[in-house]
């Protein structure tokens, strides 16, 4: 019997489906502060977990003897893993450079630059909640983007030794404009969502591959630490996180799936404290409050 047509059945299916999304959420939630203890080049955190989890897909795919995407699914899942590559390096970079809490609320802006770019790019309508949605997050966005701290705990780039929150605030930006832009490309994209994911995720390692060389980043830390953290950042977040997320968008209605977006920045800022004693400016705090409301009306169900 179909699990639809049964209540009891409905509601366990439901119920798996609330507790995948919880452990999708908890996961991805963690990335930025595994990056931060990590502290590795952003090239090279982007490249462990793109190929680590690359390669743990693919092994899935594999012994499950799914299917590849071909033609036209498979061009779109090209496209996606380049985009997820820029991604990852644009919002990994700005959390040598910004506060936890600001680099993960201004990536989580994606919702409304996927509304945005369907808009421009698809001709598509927006409504006056869609609009109200769009311009209360991109207020609080301002005035996160007004707050620059002299200092921060904890905060060390990789790359230069020093911050630049002005610099880190806009790579996570361009790290919301990437991956809305990756959402946008894989709209009605067929095929096995696992063999789709193992292909995006290793086109996506391969696309950082040549780049990480070409400015002289190691592909695997020198230090059994930095290792260990990247290599948790692969499996939780990328592995686990973005797995169980997809999974509970097949019995769960996208418009919840995407507002679970707003637990990422509460988790990431509440490790942020506990984890690396890192308090963002009250400006970050107000910014933060005021876009995730924007992003709960855009995503909340009309």
């Amino acid at each position: 019997m179909d699990p639809g047509t049964n209540p009891a059945r409905g509601h366990e299916f439901r119920g798996r489906a609330l507790v995948l999304l919880a452990v999708g959420v908890l996961s991805v939630g963690a990335a930025a502060i595994l990056v931060r203890l990590a502290n590795a080049h952003p090239l090279t955190a982007s490249f462990v977990r793109l190929a680590v989890g690359g390669a743990v897909l693919f092994t899935v795919v594999v012994v499950t003897r799914r299917p590849l995407p071909r033609g036209p699914d498979l061009q779109r899942a090209v496209v996606a893993g380049v985009l997820l590559a820029a991604h990852f390096g644009l919002w990994i970079g700005s959390l040598s450079l910004t506060t936890v809490t600001a680099s993960v609320v201004l990536v989580c802006l994606q919702p409304v630059m996927v509304v945005g770019g369907g808009a421009l790019l698809l001709g598509e309508h927006l409504q006056r909640r869609t609009l109200a949605g769009i311009a209360v997050a991109m207020v609080g966005a301002f005035i996160i983007a007004s707050d620059v701290p002299a200092d921060v705990p904890g905060l060390a780039d990789a790359v230069s030794g020093g911050t630049n929150p002005i610099l880190g605030n806009a790579l996570a930006l361009a790290g919301a404009v990437a991956i809305a832009a990756y959402v946008l490309v894989l709209r009605d994209q067929g095929g096995d969502v696992l063999a789709t994911s193992a292909v995006i995720t290793t086109t996506a390692a391969l696309t950082v591959l040549p780049v990480a060389i070409a400015v002289g980043a190691p592909l695997w830390p020198s230090d059994t630490t930095t290792a260990m953290w990247l290599l948790a950042l692969a499996i939780g977040p990328q592995v686990i996180g973005h797995t169980a997320l997809n999974a509970a968008l097949r019995r769960l209605p996208a418009a919840v799936v995407s507002g679970s977006i707003l637990g990422e920045p509460v988790i990431a800022s509440t490790l942020a404290l506990v984890v690396l004693d890192e308090h963002a400016g009250w400006p970050t705090v107000v910014g933060s409050i005021v876009t995730m409301t924007g992003v709960w009306v855009l995503t909340s169900r009309r």
